[in-house]
């Protein structure tokens, strides 16, 4: 289950990457497909799948290098790092998806500017000034 669960998601991002929309990844998500966000923020599938599409205009050319992909039950995680063409921004996204008869049924997302990254690792310094 592990194994399929993970080519469910290794199909899912390469679908995104490889056609530039979201007509193929569609299929993939289940009716009732949640995608959560750090701000507590949640939406529906037809929400999700429009601001994903909103963002792929100018995030063309974007590479995404898959560091980690890893499952437990029915919970698969994937850590990337993403970079715009030429000198553009790098970022480092970990997206949890929850998988449901064989469909994506649910997702979470953190995306961390890499160029931050060391400021973050001791963001409770600031509560303290």
């Amino acid at each position: 289950m592990t194994t399929d669960n993970k080519s469910i998601v290794r199909r899912a991002l390469a679908e995104l990457i490889e056609t530039g929309g979201t007509d193929s990844l569609e299929p993939l998500l289940s009716r009732d497909f949640v995608h959560h966000r750090p701000d507590s923020t949640s939406s529906t599938k037809t929400e999700w799948l429009a601001a994903v599409e909103a963002a792929l205009t100018p995030l063309t050319g974007m590479t995404v290098e898959i560091q980690h992909l890893l499952a437990d039950g029915d919970h698969v995680v994937v850590h990337s790092r993403r970079k715009l063409p030429g000198a553009g921004p790098e970022i480092a996204v970990v997206d949890i998806w929850r998988i449901d008869e064989g469909l994506i049924a649910e997702g979470w997302e953190l995306i961390e500017p890499v160029a931050q990254a060391a400021a973050h690792l001791t963001w409770w310094e600031a509560a303290g000034r």
